[in-house]
């Protein structure tokens, strides 16, 4: 209850409180109160006026009957008369039944509407406090519309109480939040901003919440608020504990608002001013450098408070994800809590850094933290903070530890807990695809997954790995004695059984050599699980069976016998009765030539994106998956454009090419066909293209055989593209994956690849709020002469996008001649009923299409020399902002797409490059040297093209080598 002052105890409440709790049961108590009612109500009828002591306890006893759990259906007039008192008492308990009892629907609310302005006008901070309480509270819509214009005048006056302002601050928060639209700042906008310079420190607390929650939905207005949010953050981190006493808590200086100031921060990009980003900078060094140092106090209340700024720092040098530097500095800080005695920031640690793992400054610091991850996996006794290991396990996997993660996850599978056992099968499962350099390692760990896990080894799974050995070759033999030996266990899991059928029925043939494993062998193997397995798996294994007719005729009797044995051919299940009737009659009247051409193997598949990362996004929640936990490739081979497979040989990939019907042949689909003699699908043959995710469409007359819309010209009323369109643009020219734009409604995240002249890219729409996308189109435009020079293809997207979900569209890209613009991309969409319309250039650019060339260093200054015409060279000149780090620009040179030539320049401090930009009218070669001057933090470069034609794209991108460039 609230406080009274001496002398105003109210003894009738606290005599009503004790017969309540003397009390011996339900029935009693339940009497009591009624009688006590009665007698209320008989005094707020009666003929006397009661005074204001009796009408604030007896409201106070309705108020305490209320809280009981009773209802209160009368008093209410009673307590709005309160509100008229002069004594702060009477009043407090007046507006404490209002804040309880009174709904936003009551008749008295305008009544208390008019108590409320009262007081807020009285200039007693007392009243006017209660009163920003009571609105606060309630928190309506009517409430908002009486005051969400009054209340920033009182914020923002001049002599405003400093009580009253951190009233009227949050105040003004819950009406946002409760009514966004009403609340409307206006020309109070940099007022409220420079309450951050406040001189109290309660003020700037109350302040920075307020302002937080504004840039999160109107960043643009509330921008100037970084400046000032940097100041105030530079004051207290560089303040002793006794400087600001009143707000230092267990020797941490005003930790709330230090953790506040450096969420405000995350809702925009690093400064462009270079003062105040250096300051930001000296103040996250300093965070880090103090939580290096011994605790001030042994109290747990210290190390959480100094943790507590540590976390948020961090986040915020993630959110930058600028500074190398700070980025392993804080991977090493999060290192050193991967071993602390506390669960807590052990969790938070590795949830830390599987962010960490998804940027290229900080990914390899993050890699030798592996043996102490792996550690965590196996000995945590928290399931969540092993879960959170096996995450970042799989952030931080790449070619070089791929292998070792793998085997890790597949050994710890063994004795998972059940809650996570079916995320960490698809986590293997993509990580065993994603970087299986050897196809017969993929097909080992996959049925190894299975034999461990098979319960928890979905469909999308095992459809993978047989949609992957039938488009490989060089596999498919491995794969069938793999599986093979793997059905000869005595305990096989039904997956096990239905991956053996299909590959066996497929490619059995390439091991009937082999005596242990001859055609009759493998047939009584399979025949042997047929009882033990489910219907769909039966039917697979009839499919199986009639294969192995074309495949063995001399099974054939054996396989007949089996087919028209009552079980099958009177089967109850219709399903298994058909395939038995019709396989039965089918290997009986067809000729030869007719069973070859019926059951001859199956094509290759057309290559799709793998629906495990669907599925894995689907297992983890709407929007609980980030863009960079559904990358396809990393820091090695993948975000750089020069990894990966991309250093073949040109002639040797066609070859590979030409012999295998491997993926790689059109790997991103954009010229695919259905394959020869592909039969339609049936609804009921599993052996028929079991990877198709929904039913043949037909498509429409602006859709192309693959569903994929061309590229359209700009949608009406487009927006211009946004004036930071060309920064976002140019953080892609050195990788393929990241976020490309994010706001406080909609996070759009990018994943790309590129071969040759062909690319695909992935973009993910996210909603960030709770609220529904409606109306969502997506339009990608190729303005003026980009037409002619890039094909761009999309795929539509839904038009619903859920609050909290992610949706994804694919794009198809074909270079067919050298390029400099961006396609646009134009997003509409309507939240709350207001249209959003923005544009952006997609980070298409020319380097997107090198292919790095290895050569001599005689070779390469021989075709130096020869390229002396004007046209065929470029030069620029320009200056680092910052030191210049050797493996940064190492990363960005293969990020640009280039072979980097060791050993060829006589001066070791300069870079040499080659590479091939293929387009699909001509093929241009291109040699660049990058001479780094360290004393001046100058670089040069010279970027000769091996024909006569004028490539101007390729110099605008000489700049970005330098890992802290500007524009020239």
């Amino acid at each position: 209850m609230p406080a009274v002052s001496k002398g105003d105890g109210m003894r009738g409440l606290a005599v009503f409180i004790s017969d309540i709790r003397n009390c011996k049961s339900k029935e009693a108590e339940i009497k009591r109160i009624n009688k006590e009612l009665a007698n209320i109500r008989s005094k707020f009828k009666g003929d006397k006026a009661l005074d204001g002591y009796s009408k604030k306890k007896y409201v106070c006893k309705l108020l305490f009957i209320f809280l009981l759990g009773h209802d209160i259906d009368f008093g209410h007039m009673e307590a709005v008369n309160l509100l008229s008192s002069n004594k702060y008492t009477e009043k407090q308990i007046g507006y404490l039944f209002i804040s309880v009892l009174v709904n936003s629907n009551s008749e008295l609310i305008r009544l208390i509407n008019n108590a409320i302005k009262n007081d807020l006008s009285s200039r007693n901070p007392t009243f006017m406090c209660l009163a920003l309480h009571c609105i606060a509270n309630v928190g309506s819509r009517e409430m908002a519309e009486a005051f969400a214009s009054e209340i920033p005048r009182i914020l923002v006056a001049g002599d405003t109480m400093d009580s009253v302002k951190q009233s009227a601050a949050l105040c003004l928060l819950r009406l946002y939040k409760t009514s966004p639209d009403l609340v409307l700042m206006g020309e109070w906008t940099s007022r409220v901003v420079h309450l951050l310079n406040d001189q109290h420190m309660g003020v700037v607390t109350a302040a920075i919440s307020l302002i937080t929650c504004l840039s999160q939905k109107n960043p643009d207005e509330f921008k100037t608020c970084v400046s000032l949010a940097v100041s105030r953050l530079s004051r207290i981190v560089s303040s002793a504990s006794t400087d600001l006493q009143d707000y230092t808590y267990y020797f941490v200086p005003a930790p709330w608002l230090s953790c506040k100031l450096l969420r405000l921060l995350q809702c925009y990009p690093p400064p462009e001013d270079g003062a105040v980003k250096g300051r930001l900078v000296e103040c996250l060094e300093t965070i880090l450098n103090k939580a290096q140092e011994p605790p001030k106090s042994k109290k747990v209340q210290h190390s959480n408070a100094k943790n507590a700024i540590l976390f948020e720092a961090i986040s915020l040098i993630i959110h930058y994800d600028s500074e190398p530097n700070l980025l392993v500095r804080a991977c090493n800080q999060l290192g050193q809590f991967l071993q602390h005695r506390e669960t807590n920031l052990r969790y938070l640690a590795l949830e830390s850094m599987c962010t960490l793992a998804s940027s290229e400054f900080s990914h390899e610091a993050v890699k030798t933290h592996i043996e102490t991850v792996i550690n965590a996996l196996k000995t945590e006794r928290d399931v969540s903070v092993r879960q959170r290991a096996a995450d970042l396990l799989y952030a931080m996997c790449d070619r070089s530890n791929a292998k070792q993660i793998v085997a890790e996850m597949l050994s710890y599978l063994e004795t998972a807990d059940y809650s996570i056992r079916e995320e960490m099968v698809l986590k293997v499962a993509i990580l065993a695809e994603k970087y299986a350099v050897d196809y017969s390692w993929y097909v080992d760990t996959i049925l190894n997954l299975i034999r461990i896990a098979g319960d928890y080894v979905s469909e999308e799974v095992w459809y993978r790995v047989i949609q992957i050995v039938i488009n490989r070759d060089d596999v498919q033999g491995y794969a069938a004695k793999t599986v093979f030996e793997a059905l000869q266990a005595p305990a096989c899991h039904e997956n096990m059984v239905k991956v053996g059928g299909y590959i066996l029925g497929e490619f059995g043939n390439l091991i009937a050599g082999d005596p242990r494993s001859s055609p009759l062998v493998q047939f009584n193997l399979l025949h042997s699980k047929f009882h033990l397995c489910s219907v769909p798996t039966r039917a697979l294994l009839l499919s199986a069976y009639i294969k192995f007719i074309n495949l063995f005729p001399e099974t054939k009797a054996t396989i007949q016998e089996v087919l028209r044995c009552d079980s099958q051919i009177r089967n109850s299940d219709v399903e298994l009765q058909q395939r038995a009737v019709e396989y039965l009659k089918l290997s009986s009247i067809a000729s030869t030539d007719v069973l070859a051409t019926v059951l001859e193997e199956m094509p290759p598949f057309p290559e799709r994106e793998s629906s495990i990362l669907a599925k894995l996004k689907k297992k983890k929640g709407p929007g609980a998956v980030s863009v960079t936990e559904l990358e396809d490739s990393k820091r090695e081979g993948g975000e750089l454009n020069g990894g990966g497979d991309r250093g073949q040989d040109t002639a040797t990939m066609a070859a590979s090419n030409a012999s295998t019907p491997s993926p790689s042949a059109d790997l991103l689909g954009i010229r695919s066909t259905a394959p020869l003699g592909a039969a339609p699908a049936s609804a009921g043959s599993l052996l028929v293209d079991v990877f198709s995710e929904a039913g043949p469409t037909a498509p429409s007359a602006a859709v192309n055989d693959d569903g994929f819309l061309s590229s359209a010209p700009p949608s009406e009323d487009p927006a211009p593209p946004l004036s930071e369109a060309d920064d976002l643009l140019n953080k892609f020219v050195c990788k393929n994956n990241g976020v490309l734009f994010e706001n406080q409604l909609l996070q759009i995240g990018i994943k790309s690849e590129y071969r040759q002249n062909l690319g695909r890219m992935y973009l993910f729409y996210g909603n960030k709020t709770s609220v529904q996308f409606a109306s969502f189109t997506t339009t990608v435009s190729c303005p003026g002469e980009l037409q002619s020079q890039l094909n761009v293809q999309t795929k539509p997207v839904e038009p619903l996008v859920e609050g909290g979900a992610q949706i994804q569209q694919v794009l198809n890209i074909e270079c067919l001649t050298d390029f400099s613009d961006a396609p646009l991309l134009n997003i509409k969409f309507r939240y709350g009923g207001a249209l959003q319309n923005l544009t952006l250039k997609l980070p298409v650019t020319i380097n997107k299409f090198f292919q790095p060339t290895e050569m001599t260093s005689h070779d390469f200054f021989q075709r130096w020399k020869q390229l002396s015409q004007p046209q065929q060279e470029a030069q620029k000149i320009f200056k680092a902002n910052n030191s210049m780090d050797t493996e940064v620009l190492k990363a960005k040179l293969l990020g640009l797409g280039t072979a980097l030539l060791d050993n060829v320049d006589p001066n070791p401090e300069n870079y040499v490059c080659a590479g091939v930009i293929q387009t699909k009218s001509q093929q241009v070669g291109c040699l660049l040297r990058l001479e780094p001057n360290a004393q001046a933090q100058v670089q040069h470069t010279d970027s000769p093209e091996r024909v006569s034609h004028n490539y101007s794209s390729i110099p605008n991108f000489l700049h970005y080598l330098s890992p802290y460039s500007v524009n020239i």
